[in-house]
């Protein structure tokens, strides 16, 4: 089931093309181009947000963090709804496009309402703008990576397909790094953002919509959402797998939430919070290059398990730092920033793979099932972790703007750095001896491929 590279580049949604086994490097990078945009919205949420709306808005960190938690019990509901939606029901012009397109207009809205807010507006404004938000960012980003994942059925070019779209990813956070961090103030920074999302975010879908087709569905029975449970409770991989990626998830949200209280409380550095960022994120594409290598000639989970072990001596150097130190933190940034690639991709391309044990054994394409489930990982992961870590500053009596007892600087740097060095340890255990290698994936697609 081969297809020659042109001929891919000139089909259209709903072709039902055959898994190929290198996607080319043009509909690769058209498919890729949204993450560019989605970036620079996903990333000021998690980082920028909450010190935006704690210091400027007047919004307590309790509030904000308990929010968190609470959209991101939503997504337990709404992204598995979504995943099994765009699995079950096909139309002409594909499973997974019409989502995109849908989804692209409330994006641009609900992120222009968040990051903009009218003058008096609180918790409620906050809340219901992210409630909107996360919900358009689940219709689009659901079906976006099973899209990616069903592109081909080859170990490594998988990775090579995840690798890509992470790091045009990664030069939007830098665009929203640099947006942010050059405007005259933090509502002006926001409200960059806000107007860079309108202008990028349709261009980039219109391109990847035109430019790319949707592989061919090889499921051979209907989806039905009561089997995608039953299959996961049967697939200790994927729970493996999924549990990795989680505690690995947490271990990276907690240094990107607190980064900027860090850099700007404990290292007393204020304004080189955004040159730092863009520096980290720089430094994490010109990496790309290397862990596509490295997954095209080693096994990916031994790849990603290295890749966290360098990341915990990384972290192991931010403990004794402090006030004045920012530049020793700028080398950490820039050592740290090289690994986070392999965090970003990694994980996603074996997943990719652990969905072909599924559909060998079901005979049904979940990927948009499976990969909904990842996408509730990823945002739990993330909120989760950082509203906890927000009520727990407020808590020990952390200030963002006032001065802080030894205690509260203390917590703000084990949260920091000290949990996420034992987080990554548990994701190593967990990944280290995963059986799931290129030549079980090969035989896998083998058996997929002559059905």
């Amino acid at each position: 089931c081969r297809v020659v590279p042109d001929r891919r580049d000139r089909c259209h949604a709903g072709d039902g093309l055959p898994t190929v086994s290198r996607v080319p490097l043009r509909g690769l990078l058209a498919y890729a181009l949204p993450a560019l945009p989605m970036a620079s919205l996903y990333f000021p949420v998690y980082v920028f947000l909450a010190p935006f709306y704690a210091e400027t808005v007047g919004v307590s960190l309790g509030a904000l963090g308990a929010v968190l938690i609470a959209i991101r019990l939503l997504d337990g509901i709404t992204d598995p709804m979504m995943g099994w939606i765009s699995d079950r029901f096909p139309t002409r012009f594909g499973r997974r496009k019409p989502w995109l397109a849908l989804a692209t207009p409330v994006i641009i809205g609900s992120a222009w309402a968040l990051f903009s807010p009218p003058e008096g507006a609180g918790i409620v404004w906050f809340s219901v703008s992210l409630t909107v938000l996360t919900l358009s960012w689940t219709m689009f980003l659901t079906p976006y990576f099973a899209w990616g994942a069903e592109m081909t059925g080859d170990y490594a070019d998988r990775s090579r397909i995840t690798v890509v779209r992470e790091s045009i990813g990664l030069m939007g956070t830098i665009v929203a790094a640099l947006l942010f961090g050059f405007a005259s103030d933090d509502r002006a920074g926001m409200g960059n953002l806000a107007l860079f999302l309108a202008i990028a975010l349709p261009a980039a879908v219109l391109l990847a919509l035109t430019g790319m087709a949707e592989p061919r569905n090889y499921s051979r029975e209907p989806i039905e959402l009561r089997s995608l449970f039953g299959a996961i409770r049967r697939e200790p991989l994927f729970i493996r797998l999924l549990t990795a990626y989680f505690i690995n998830g947490a271990a990276n949200a907690l240094p990107a939430s607190l980064f900027l209280f860090y850099v700007n409380v404990r290292l007393e550095a204020d304004g080189w919070g955004e040159p730092l960022i863009a520096v980290y994120f720089l430094t994490a594409a010109l990496a790309a290059p290397f862990w596509i290598w490295a997954s095209g000639r080693f096994a990916k989970h031994r790849v990603w398990c290295w890749a966290m072990v360098y990341s915990t001596l990384i972290f192991l150097c931010v403990l004794p730092l402090g006030p004045g130190d920012v530049l020793l933190y700028a080398i950490i940034v820039v050592a740290s920033g090289a690994a986070l690639g392999a965090d970003l991709s990694l994980p996603t391309s074996i997943q990719a793979d652990v969905v072909d044990v599924d559909l060998q054994r079901s005979g049904q394409q979940r990927t948009g099932g499976f990969f909904a489930l990842w996408s509730v990982a990823t945002k739990a992961a993330v909120g989760l972790t950082s509203g906890l870590a927000l009520v727990l500053l407020q808590v020990v009596g952390f200030s963002a703007v006032e001065p802080n007892t030894p205690g509260a600087l203390w917590t703000l740097t084990v949260l920091y750095a000290a949990l996420p060095i034992a987080l990554k340890a548990i994701a190593i255990a967990l990944m280290w001896t995963w059986p799931l290698d290129r030549a079980a994936q090969e035989a896998l697609r083998a058996e997929i491929e002559a059905r």
